[in-house]
């Protein structure tokens, strides 16, 4: 393999610019060219695609967000989309493709492989609920950023003697939501996985305030409901001055972590490795430490869920 494409796809995450320089180095290292591919698969569709050197990459391993950029495209849903983005790579000569992203983004790279166009997908998502991989780029910047901010709050939350609920992203996953509160020692932790009695809250809320504990800290993915109708609830049962931080957005930005730039760098790595082998449809990953490979597609037929034992855990530390 002569020419492979790199591209980010889906939400940004910290640590893909990591992986985009680890992509576009290893490959210039094995003789490869390597070719950057803007805004995603909606770029790859109208070739917005240029050749990258070894100074292309330079001085971003340590930036946030993607220096390809990235975007939603449903036109790459279709198989006339898809024969787009492989008809504009095959005018380059480009014959592998490296894709940056989470389960949409592999979905797409799996569709090309079907069609005889060999892709590799590297996990990148602030959620972490990629199957198939124990961590995913991006999650533990963003699970820093949070216990950054739970912390700062529980000093505004100590010195006014309120209860704050802090809403974090995870639509559909609540490892974020988890990791922090326990790291973060929250009295509840909301995930979209479990369902938790709006009472059993309450209650652990309650003997905390009976025992002379001045503040609680509760934590709550976004894919549970809303911060603020929670929130209003609480202070309802239990007239107790409550307020609410939504995250939002400032989860995905930042600098990585050292964490996220040696998993990227090393995923990204692995990525250019399974093209050399003429190998698609693959997506690459980290489990007990050592790096791995699978098939897309049946890495993303399984249940991603959560370690329910920290859950437990979180209970047992907060009453």
């Amino acid at each position: 393999m002569k020419k492979i494409g790199v591209l980010t796809s889906g939400g940004d995450a910290p640590g893909m610019n990591a992986a985009v320089r680890s992509v576009v180095r290893k490959g210039i290292y094995h003789g490869i060219e390597v070719y950057g591919i803007y805004y995603g698969y909606q770029g790859l569709i109208n070739g917005d695609i240029e050749k990258m050197e070894l100074g292309s990459v330079g001085d971003i391993i340590h930036r946030g967000g993607t220096k390809l950029f990235t975007s939603r495209c449903p036109e790459f849903k279709t198989d006339e989309g898809q024969m787009k983005g492989i008809e504009q790579m095959k005018k380059l000569g480009i014959e592998g493709l490296v894709v940056i992203g989470g389960d949409g983004s592999f979905r797409g790279a799996k569709k090309l492989t079907e069609k005889g166009f060999p892709c590799i997908g590297v996990p990148g998502t602030i959620d972490n609920d990629i199957p198939g991989t124990d961590f995913t780029i991006g999650f533990d910047t963003a699970l820093n950023t949070i216990i950054d901010a739970v912390d700062k709050i529980r000093d505004t939350a100590t010195s006014h003697e309120r209860t704050y609920v802090i809403e974090v992203m995870g639509r559909d996953a609540g490892d974020l939501a988890l990791w922090a509160g326990l790291s973060a020692g929250a009295e509840s932790v909301l995930i979209p996985e479990k369902k938790e009695d709006f009472h059993d809250i309450v209650d652990r809320v309650k003997r905390g305030h009976d025992r002379g504990k001045r503040h609680s800290i509760i934590i709550v993915a976004e894919g549970v409901g809303s911060g603020v109708d929670y929130a209003k609830k609480i202070q309802t049962e239990l007239n107790l001055e409550t307020r609410v931080t939504v995250l939002g957005h400032t989860q995905r930005g930042g600098s990585p972590t050292a964490f996220d730039r040696v998993l990227a760098s090393r995923l990204g790595a692995k990525a250019v490795d399974l093209l050399m082998e003429g190998k698609g449809g693959r997506m690459v990953g980290i489990q007990s430490n050592q790096v791995v490979d699978h098939d897309i597609l049946e890495a993303l037929n399984l249940k991603r869920e959560p370690e329910m034992s920290m859950y437990q855990l979180s209970l047992e530390l907060s009453i």
